[in-house]
């Protein structure tokens, strides 16, 4: 067993089963998923580390627990077809791909996106390089949002399938509240999961109210 082996037994182990996350394919999944092999270079020492890691530009990957709990609350199937935005250098998304019949990745920073195709390789996770809040063209059974927001745009809200599920992070100030959105008669209805903190996403932030 390599060291980052071992460290990714040990991350399931401290950080994702104490936090009531149990499903197997979650567990699997996250024992599956080289967690170094998605961060920069010079972090990778601080890959399975219990906090959000800063990856460039003002974005984060999130703590491995944040991510378990969101893939736990959102009730992943392997026939799901899901849209993961924000995706980063792709970590998320190829846990997610190992547990679903595929995924398509949003990612805003060409930079960001190009490591994370060249990362994930020829699977079933595809890469696609534009506006965070403009989603992907399709419908989807799941959606997450790896990432603080304010507010969810309409445009993306349709992207997701009648009894589709969509996972994000509110933030109000430094307070973070994870939700998970229920889409039942073409609305999307919002309940309270659990708390995580991450960096309001660009396209995210709730527009300013106009006052004389």
């Amino acid at each position: 067993m390599s060291d980052f082996s071992a460290r990714r037994v040990m991350m399931v182990d401290t950080q994702v089963r104490p936090s009531d996350v149990t499903k197997f394919p979650i567990i699997a999944a996250m024992l599956a998923v080289p967690r170094e092999a998605y961060v920069p270079h010079s972090k990778s020492e601080a890959a399975y580390v219990g906090e959000n890691l800063e990856i460039g530009n003002g974005r984060v990957m999130v703590e491995a627990r944040t991510l378990a709990k969101m893939l736990d609350a959102l009730d992943v199937q392997p026939t799901d077809r899901a849209l993961y935005v924000a995706g980063g250098l792709g970590y998320g998304a190829a846990v997610l791909g190992q547990m679903t019949a595929s995924v398509v990745m949003v990612e805003s920073d060409a930079g960001l996106a190009g490591a994370a195709q060249a990362t994930l390789g020829a699977g079933n996770v595809c890469v696609v390089t534009g506006p965070l809040e403009s989603g992907a063209a399709g419908s989807y059974d799941v959606i997450l949002i790896e990432g603080g927001v304010q507010d969810v745009p309409e445009t993306l809200l349709a992207q997701l399938a009648e009894g589709g599920r969509i996972a994000a992070i509110f933030m109000q100030g430094a307070l973070g509240a994870v939700k998970i959105g229920h889409k039942s008669d073409g609305r999307v209805n919002w309940r309270f999961s659990f708390n995580a903190t991450a960096p309001v996403l660009p396209g995210f932030a709730k527009a300013a109210a106009f006052a004389l």
